[in-house]
């Protein structure tokens, strides 16, 4: 198969401190966007750790994960270019630990901000992905599954 689709995966958290959720704001080529802390996955991780890693390079915080919300797939097209990109998301939700200040958030990463789900959906034109609500309403509605469904092989940790 010369052209085989091949979705990109990206890890997100769900992280809720009295009433209020983790987001990023970062600036795109759309301008500054509001997103859930996420992104794709490294080599050698799994999605697990690349949820850890990213909830820590772009907000200072480090994250416990405690279940799986979901797994949300959306088709995306590039506005400078046209290109035509599929996501794979998984969601896990957990808590927030020690938050480390002295960090520098990832590039384009202007700040994270403690929001409520009501300050979330006002701002819903300004979402860098469809699900930043729908991923907090799923927590919200008790969707869990064990950090156990999402299986990753020794053979991703070592080269073949």
């Amino acid at each position: 198969m010369p052209n085989r689709w091949k979705p990109n995966v990206t890890a997100a958290a769900v992280i809720e401190r009295d009433g209020h959720f983790l987001l990023i704001e970062e600036d795109t080529a759309d301008g500054l966007r509001l997103n859930n802390p996420a992104g794709h996955l490294d080599p050698g991780e799994s999605p697990v750790q690349a949820c850890v890693r990213e909830v820590l390079e772009e907000t200072g915080y480090d994250f416990v994960p405690e279940a799986l919300v979901g797994v949300y797939m959306n088709r995306f097209i590039r506005t400078r270019t046209g290109d035509d990109i599929t996501y794979m998301r998984f969601t896990f939700c957990g808590k927030a630990g020690a938050h480390h200040d002295w960090r520098s958030l990832d590039d384009g990463i202007v700040r994270a901000v403690w929001m409520t789900l009501d300050e979330i959906k006002s701002t819903a034109n300004r979402h860098r992905s469809p699900f930043v609500v729908s991923n907090i309403e799923d927590y919200l509605s008790g969707k869990r599954f064990p950090l156990e469904m999402v299986h990753t092989h020794q053979s991703v940790y070592s080269a073949p």
